[in-house]
């Protein structure tokens, strides 16, 4: 059966970031040869190896994508695999996707950060904000967490305890996308907690977001996705959080 295209090239995208994460040009080329795919021709040269393993892999058979996909052992915790559309707030973005995990009681303070986030080209998911009134929530939800770049915790009081949050915490481990962690009046904890997290401080939550940015944008496991999110023009805004 062949994949949707939604859905094919939401595989290539997870395809080409674990393949930029893993290997250089030259063992990207070996592996693919293994697959009977070849290098791309013409379009160079290439400065990302996300950009260059999507191309390679842009006019291959559906069979084949599902193939490498499998030895990457990415299949089976895919987006497009999980035959999924993206939450409706991320249908059709070429931005970064990072979905927001925040206890109900904070959604102002997640929805602030999701705004001081957009002028990098950061879509943030905040879902007591993106889930329409008419939309299933947890089925909603899921779809964020199989189409997500990245993965942000707001850990203020209730975090720990919260089963929801506690529940996207794992989902994102087990896709082993990025994860940063923000400390806003409670400490990481579990498998989490492993990871530095940000503190707060008495920083703005424009100052927050930037920092966010440099650490994608630093992380080789985020970074080409990011830089190629459309940025926006950033607007001057002093309101606190």
């Amino acid at each position: 059966m062949q994949m949707r295209v939604s859905d094919r090239l939401a595989l290539l995208d997870r395809v080409g970031r674990e393949l930029q994460s893993r290997f250089t040009f030259s063992d990207i080329d070996i592996f693919l040869r293994a697959f009977g795919v070849k290098a791309p021709s013409g379009g160079g040269p290439f400065n990302s190896k996300w950009v260059y393993s999507k191309a390679a892999l842009a006019d291959v058979p559906d069979d084949t994508v599902l193939k490498v996909a499998a030895e990457l052992g990415i299949t089976g915790g895919t987006h497009a695999a999980a035959g999924l559309e993206p939450p409706r707030n991320w249908a059709g973005t070429t931005q970064f996707r990072l979905f927001i995990s925040h206890v109900s009681a904070e959604k102002l303070k997640a929805t602030r950060l999701k705004d001081c986030l957009a002028p990098y080209g950061i879509l943030g998911f905040v879902a007591h904000e993106d889930i329409h009134p008419t939309l299933e929530w947890q089925s909603e939800i899921e779809r964020a967490l199989f189409a997500m770049d990245g993965f942000l915790a707001v850990h203020t009081k209730g975090f720990a305890a919260s089963n929801w949050c506690q529940q996207e915490v794992g989902f994102a481990i087990g896709r082993g996308v990025k994860m940063i962690s923000l400390r806003m009046g409670e400490d990481p904890t579990g498998f989490i907690g492993k990871h530095q997290a940000l503190a707060r401080r008495d920083r703005t939550a424009e100052q927050i977001a930037e920092e966010i940015n440099t650490i994608l944008a630093a992380d080789r496991q985020t970074a080409d996705r990011l830089a190629a999110a459309r940025p926006r023009i950033a607007v001057d805004d002093d309101i606190p959080f």
